[in-house]
């Protein structure tokens, strides 16, 4: 079977969510997953960072995570820029770079600022991202692959990010790199440039890609992720979303006492994960002032090989547009 076979095969929807929802809600022994009585979780914001720092660091070699080349065809606006256009991508939660390299390496002109709240984490991107192009023959991605620390759903971006004059002018000061933006303790960003430069333009970004990230956030700090999200793009750009989906297989091997809260559940680890259904994705979204343009279940029969098990998987797919007569407001 060729690549592209394969690949395919990741878009399909084996099988139907209203189906597998039938089934799993009259199965008495997981009604524990859709019981909407309250839990509550007592984790703060810096110790479900400081969950994600460690995990990241137990699987830093890069293996844990696979490239995520089928983005490229679910999200084709990713490729579509003109030539010399220098279309520029937020990537919120970028682990080890797994998603934003075959984007780099796919479109020659696209300017990636990946964010993620562990410095240690960013090191491993820029490592691998780097020994890649390295592997490959490509000049370095270095002009092109900008990294900060930051976790957006306490303290937000940094200013420069949503100003094409402001994030100019930082990216040419000597003294102070993008590589080099640290956070303290995961909460307070350093902005090397005041709010009141952001006068000067409607700028931004034209797509934020957010990839198994939003799940990662506790549901009442997610409102707040997806408002950023809206300032720091141009208007007319993209949200790209893909996460996990209500009553995919991970949650189903959740145990009653890993539920803290209605579809949210802490692994042992301590790092979290929420299952959206569609009207909690559209809810989130269209609350912050964006359009929807696609949104929908992607369910996928996964196949495990080694262990000969076939596997549900249900994800959540979507396309959000800041409106083209959009201005921005001053960040302050």
């Amino acid at each position: 079977m060729s690549s592209e076979s394969k690949a395919a095969e990741y878009f399909c929807k084996d099988f139907e969510w209203e189906q597998l929802r039938s089934e799993i809600e009259s199965n008495p022994s997981l009604r524990h997953h859709f019981d909407s009585s309250s839990s509550s979780s007592t984790q703060s914001p810096q110790s479900d960072v400081q969950a994600w720092k460690q995990f990241h660091t137990r699987h830093s070699s890069g293996k844990f995570f696979k490239e995520r080349r089928y983005l490229l065809k679910e999200f084709p606006q990713l490729l579509s820029s003109p030539p010399n256009s220098n279309p520029k991508l937020l990537e919120v939660g970028c682990g080890n770079g797994s998603t934003v390299l075959p984007i780099l390496r796919e479109n020659k002109d696209v300017i990636v600022y990946a964010c993620d709240c562990s410095d240690e984490t960013l090191d491993r991107a820029k490592e691998i991202i780097n020994a890649n192009a390295n592997a490959n023959g490509v000049d370095s991605f270095k002009h092109r692959f900008h990294t900060f620390c930051c976790d957006v759903s306490t303290n937000g971006f940094p200013n420069w990010l949503a100003c094409n004059h402001c994030r100019d002018n930082f990216l040419q000061k000597k003294s102070c790199s993008l590589l080099d933006v640290k956070e303290d303790n995961g909460l307070n960003v350093k902005e090397p440039c005041s709010s009141e430069g952001l006068d000067c333009c409607v700028g931004g970004v034209d797509f934020v890609t957010l990839i198994f990230t939003l799940s990662a956030v506790p549901l009442e700090r997610m409102p707040r992720s997806i408002k950023e999200c809206f300032s720091v793009l141009k208007p007319g750009g993209m949200v790209l979303f893909r996460d996990y989906g209500l009553y995919d297989m991970t949650m189903l091997r959740f145990e009653p006492d890993k539920r803290v809260g209605f579809r949210e559940y802490i692994r042992s680890d301590g790092t979290r994960s929420y299952f959206f259904c569609l009207n909690t994705v559209r809810n989130l979204f269209l609350g912050a002032g964006f359009i929807e343009l696609e949104l929908d279940y992607c369910c996928v029969n996964s196949v495990n090989r080694k262990k000969g098990k076939s596997m549900q998987r249900v994800w959540v797919h979507g396309k959000f547009q800041k409106p083209a007569l959009c201005y921005r407001k001053v960040r302050r």
